[in-house]
């Protein structure tokens, strides 16, 4: 039994600390985006 609740455990927070991962992963993507499409309107604006 206090195996399955160490397993459960430890899977709990491996989960916990991939969706901080993936979340922040996401985010800086975002950021990518955001960079690139502003560039995108100031390269527009000098034409």
């Amino acid at each position: 039994m206090k195996t399955l609740i160490g397993l459960v455990m430890l899977l709990s927070i491996g989960l916990l600390i991939g969706c901080n991962t993936i979340d922040g992963a996401g985010q800086d993507i975002e950021r990518g985006g955001e960079a690139v499409s502003d560039t995108a309107k100031e390269v527009q604006k000098s034409m």
